[in-house]
């Protein structure tokens, strides 16, 4: 059977990226991932155990940041492999440092990783989408994009200019027939980061007080679904026990 299209998810792993790449290869697309070269290992073994599961997945090194890179990536994809219905973009850059510590260095790599790559990612989505008058265009947000902690001043910066590209994507781009939505991902995520450092995660999963992975990821496949009559376009994911 001849997949339902393509969904390509930049930043996949074992956490979110990883439950979005397998929720949308049991809806029947081929699902393309990516990841920095070095990581390539581990991506290639997420699109094994996709293959295994039935669906069918491609693993790329690249460097999100790439200009070159991501054009390439983009033309790879529509040649070889089939029109993109799907583009997720979910690189997170989640560092701590306080204003004091924070280099310009630290700041301008956050920001390549949260919002260069994510304008990257839009923009050759849109390139190849608007011609045929579909597509979904899907950011992954943090608590950073909408409220900035402290000590957090070069993810907040980066996540909140990724939530406005969202915003001005969606204005530009809906009337074209291209669904663009920011998903905002607010509370700790089930992960091996959490898991390392929250000695009661376990307990806490159980009682549904840290997200879920797969459950963020059945609400990226409902946003494609929608139909365009009623979009979303900003979703808030939170635990029940996580306060505003």
């Amino acid at each position: 059977m001849a997949a339902k299209g393509v969904c390509l998810v930049v930043g996949a792993g074992e956490g979110v990226g990883g439950s979005i790449a397998r929720a949308f290869a049991r809806e029947g697309m081929a699902v393309c991932m990516t990841r920095r070269e070095r990581n390539l290992d581990q991506l290639q073994a997420l699109a094994g155990a996709i293959a295994a599961e039935g669906g069918e997945a491609h693993a790329f090194g690249v460097d999100a940041r790439s200009e070159e890179a991501m054009t390439a990536l983009f033309d790879r994809i529509e040649a070889e492999i089939g029109p993109l219905e799907v583009v997720v973009f979910n690189i997170g850059a989640n560092v701590r440092f306080g204003i004091r510590e924070t280099t310009t260095r630290v700041y301008s790599k956050v920001w390549e990783m949260a919002a260069l790559a994510g304008f990257l990612t839009g923009r050759e989505a849109a390139r190849v989408m608007v011609p045929r008058g579909r597509g979904s265009i899907l950011f992954t947000g943090a608590t950073a994009s909408v409220r900035g902690r402290e000590g957090f001043s070069a993810f907040a910066g980066a996540k909140a200019a990724l939530r406005n590209l969202a915003q001005s994507m969606a204005r530009e781009l809906g009337p074209q027939g291209i669904h663009v939505a920011h998903v905002i991902c607010d509370g700790a995520i089930d992960g091996v980061f959490t898991r390392q450092n929250m000695p009661d995660a376990e307990a806490r999963l159980e009682r549904g007080e840290i997200l879920d992975p797969d459950e963020i990821a059945r609400n990226y496949v409902w946003l494609h679904k929608q139909h365009r009559s009623a979009w979303t376009h900003e979703m808030d994911l939170r635990p029940w026990t996580e306060t505003w």
